[in-house]
């Protein structure tokens, strides 16, 4: 398939909020977005690019009246990079990086010259055209906690990944925890072949189940879920994925500009579970995740 990058200019101080507001109001930004610098980028196929532009054109617009700083006239379309310049163009920007006290993410390439230190819970990784290398802030939120999980001495033994990607949550999970699996599943094709990919990469192929299969079709209890997925889409699947955490076991929430946490939390909380807590992530205020547990 074709597809067009739609890029919309920001303030850079609001450019991860603009992102975000893109993915709860416009349907082609749902699937996820990347920030380059000033710029939101927001993919397409060629075929419905122009009704997307009009879309995107329109979401800026209101946000442009509300103060932010946008303009829809600075809103433009162009042809998506081919999958393996992509590729190659993350080569650039994503390099080895510690996003927690042990936890540090190698992509592919750099993989040869990295010398992990003693205690260091490795994930190499290859996000393809999947969203998660661990850069952003929810995806950090998400490791962090599971990261003091397993230093308060958590054991989970099954651990559910909704809104999977690349797979780096499901990964570390089963890293940090060597008796556990995981199931990730993710509603993208090319996100379960790269959490598919990067599972093997790591050795770990044989204790990640990914999958198409939905939130709601699902059975079992997990004494460990996570979910970084943006709040409109949390707001959505929020009987689905609280039936899905075990008694006494922990829900990690993400995907979730600070503003949105308390009430999307709350929500999750009036469907059984309890707050532990809601954080907001040390990288940037802007980001906060929420744990919760069932009794």
């Amino acid at each position: 398939m074709d597809w067009v990058e739609i890029i919309v200019p920001a303030a850079a101080a609001e450019v991860e909020e603009i992102a975000a507001l893109l993915a709860d109001a416009c349907e082609p930004a749902r699937e996820g977005t990347e920030i380059r610098g000033d710029e939101v980028v927001i993919w397409a196929p060629l075929a419905s690019s122009e009704a997307a532009l009009a879309e995107v054109r329109a979401a800026v617009a209101a946000y442009a009246e509300a103060g932010l700083g946008v303009d829809p006239a600075s809103v433009r379309s162009q042809p998506a990079l081919p999958e393996a310049e992509w590729r190659d163009a993350w080569k650039k920007y994503f390099h080895v990086t510690r996003l927690t006290p042990r936890i540090v993410v190698v992509p592919s390439w750099e993989k040869d010259g990295f010398r992990a230190a003693d205690g260091d819970v490795v994930i190499d990784l290859d996000p393809g055209m999947a969203f998660g290398t661990g850069t952003h802030a929810s995806t950090r939120l998400c490791l962090a906690e599971l990261d003091a999980l397993a230093a308060a001495g958590a054991a989970p033994e099954r651990v559910l990944d909704v809104g999977a990607g690349s797979g780096i949550l499901a990964i570390a999970a089963v890293k940090l925890w060597p008796g556990s699996r995981a199931v990730a599943i993710d509603n993208d094709p090319i996100a379960v072949t790269a959490c598919a990919e990067n599972a093997a990469l790591n050795g770990v192929a044989d204790r990640i189940a990914s999958s198409l299969t939905p939130v709601g079709e699902l059975t079992e209890a997990f004494p460990l879920v996570i979910a970084n997925i943006q709040a409109h889409v949390l707001r959505e699947l929020a009987d689905a994925i609280t039936a899905r955490v075990a008694a006494g076991g922990t829900l990690v929430l993400s995907g979730l500009l600070s503003p949105q946490a308390p009430a999307v939390a709350d929500e999750y909380v009036a469907r059984g579970l309890s707050l532990v807590a809601v954080r907001p992530s040390g990288d940037d205020a802007a980001w906060s995740s929420a744990v919760l547990r069932r009794a």
